[in-house]
């Protein structure tokens, strides 16, 4: 078990699930994975679900891996904020 200077309720390394949300299209999960794959190393197989909405207009993606640190999961929350294809993330 490591632990961040900050505080955090989370242990580290956990299993970690993040949803990401976007317009409906071929760039916004091919976007989110390579952010994701810049900050997870290990990005098993099966990690990544993928969920249309009703009307096909918005993309929801969960993504679960093992996060090593807050500062990991802190890093790749801002860049994946930044861009412009996500709409919200949690």
């Amino acid at each position: 078990m490591t632990t961040d200077t900050e505080e955090t309720l989370l242990e580290f390394p956990c299993q970690f699930p993040l949803k990401v949300m976007g317009r409906h299209g071929d760039d916004f999960e091919a976007a989110v994975l390579t952010i994701v794959r810049k900050h997870v190393t290990n990005l098993g197989e099966g990690a990544v679900r993928a969920r249309d909405s009703g009307k096909d207009k918005f993309t929801s993606l969960t993504i679960t891996f093992e996060a090593q640190s807050k500062a990991q999961v802190d890093a790749l929350y801002r860049e994946l904020h930044a861009h412009e294809l996500v709409l919200m993330l949690l």
